[in-house]
C-alpha cells in the first residue's frame, strides 16, 4: 500500500509539473497583454467586454491550478486521463492567445478584435465549462456531489449565457454577462476553495 501511494504520489507530481507548464504559459499571455495596456495607452485601447474576459480567464487558471491538487486522490492514472488533463489546460493557452493576439494589424483596437473573434471566444468559452464538468466528474461521484446541486447549474447557466452571447452582438448584455461571470466566480472560489482540504 505504501509503495503504491509513493508510486501515486510521483504520477500526480509528473501530471502537475506539465499542467503547470502550460498554465505557465497561459498566464504569462495575459500578463504581457494587460502590461502593454500600460506601456503603450494611446496605441492599446482598453475595450471593457474584453478586459473583464482576460480577468476572468486569469482567475479561472488560478482557480484550476489551485483545485487540481484534488488530483492527489486519484488511485489509478491512465493516459487517457493524462491526454484530458493536459488538453483542459491547452484549452486555457489558446483561449488566452485569442484575447492577446500576436498580431492586431487588420483590427482597429480591441473592441473591433473582440467583437470579430466573440463567436470564437463563447465558444471556447462554453467548451471550457463542459469540459470543467468531466473534470469535476473524473475526481469521483463524491466529489462531484459534494460541490451540490449549485454546480451543474453553474455550469449550465454559463453554457446557455455563452450560447446566448454568440448571436447577441449587443454591448450591454456582454458586459453584464462578463460582471456578472467575475462576480460569481469570485464568491465561489471563495466559498468553496479558499482553504483546500
Amino acid at each position: 500500500m505504501i509503495e503504491l501511494s509513493l508510486v501515486n504520489q510521483e504520477h500526480f507530481a509528473h501530471v502537475r509539473i506539465i499542467i503547470g507548464m502550460v498554465l505557465g504559459i497561459s498566464v504569462a499571455r495575459l500578463v504581457v497583454g494587460v502590461s502593454e495596456f500600460l506601456q503603450h495607452p494611446e496605441r492599446k485601447k482598453i475595450y471593457v467586454v474584453h478586459l473583464g474576459w482576460v480577468l476572468f480567464i486569469f482567475l479561472a487558471i488560478i482557480h484550476f491550478w489551485w483545485y487540481e491538487f484534488g488530483l492527489v486522490k486519484v488511485r489509478i492514472w491512465s493516459f487517457g486521463l493524462y491526454l484530458f488533463l493536459i488538453s483542459y489546460a491547452c484549452l486555457f493557452a489558446f483561449i488566452s492567445s485569442m484575447l492577446f493576439p500576436s498580431s492586431m494589424t487588420d483590427y482597429n483596437g480591441f473592441k473591433d478584435y473582440f467583437q470579430s473573434r466573440r463567436r470564437t471566444f463563447y465558444t471556447m468559452f462554453a467548451l471550457l465549462a463542459v469540459i470543467d464538468l468531466i473534470d469535476t466528474a473524473m475526481k469521483g461521484a463524491q466529489h462531484f456531489e459534494d460541490l451540490g446541486i449549485e454546480y451543474p447549474i453553474q455550469q449550465g447557466i454559463f453554457i446557455a449565457l455563452a450560447l446566448i452571447a454568440l448571436v447577441v452582438h449587443n454591448r450591454t448584455y456582454q458586459i453584464a454577462f462578463v460582471v456578472a461571470a467575475l462576480l460569481y466566480k469570485i464568491c465561489w472560489i471563495y466559498r468553496l476553495y479558499w482553504v483546500l482540504t
